[in-house]
């Protein structure tokens, strides 16, 4: 009767390493668009007149907080 170990294979993974890289990429990419998309928006409302702004209920000193509401800092 042959006697065998069933341990998991903890060496290297060329999968795992391309999964690693591939998800980084997608990540650091997800946040460039986020980031382009608020700088956008910051400069689409310094763009408007106080006016328009009060209209939307903003000021320009709140412009900033408004656009970065619900991320951390």
């Amino acid at each position: 009767m042959a006697h065998t170990e069933n341990q998991p294979h903890s060496g290297f993974s060329v999968f795992g390493l391309f999964s690693t890289i591939g998800s980084s990429i997608y990540s650091a990419l997800a946040r460039l668009a986020e980031a382009r998309s608020r700088s956008d928006q910051i400069q689409f409302l310094q763009s408007l007149s106080d006016e328009e702004l009060r209209k939307r209920g903003l000021s320009r000193d709140r412009i900033v907080q408004h656009v970065f509401a619900g991320s951390i800092w």
